[in-house]
């Protein structure tokens, strides 16, 4: 392939310059923006863990092979 030739049709080229116009204004939306909160107050729920952890057979079987023997 020369230097001259082209690897995108036209077509192409203008969906891709779209999709990245697109994309820059989602970025300048997002950079002015206030940063979420830090705060543990603003994020007052509590939330539940998992009741039970199941372990796969793939998981056995490496732990087996390793050595770690899970129960």
């Amino acid at each position: 392939m020369t230097p001259y030739e082209e690897i995108d049709s036209p077509t192409d080229s203008r969906a891709d310059c779209e999709a990245v116009n697109h994309r820059l204004a989602q970025a300048a939306r997002r950079a002015v923006e206030p940063a979420p909160s830090i705060h543990f107050e603003d994020y007052p729920r509590e939330v539940a863990k998992r009741g039970e952890i199941r372990i796969g057979d793939a998981a056995q079987r490496l732990a087996n092979a390793l050595h770690l023997h899970l129960d």
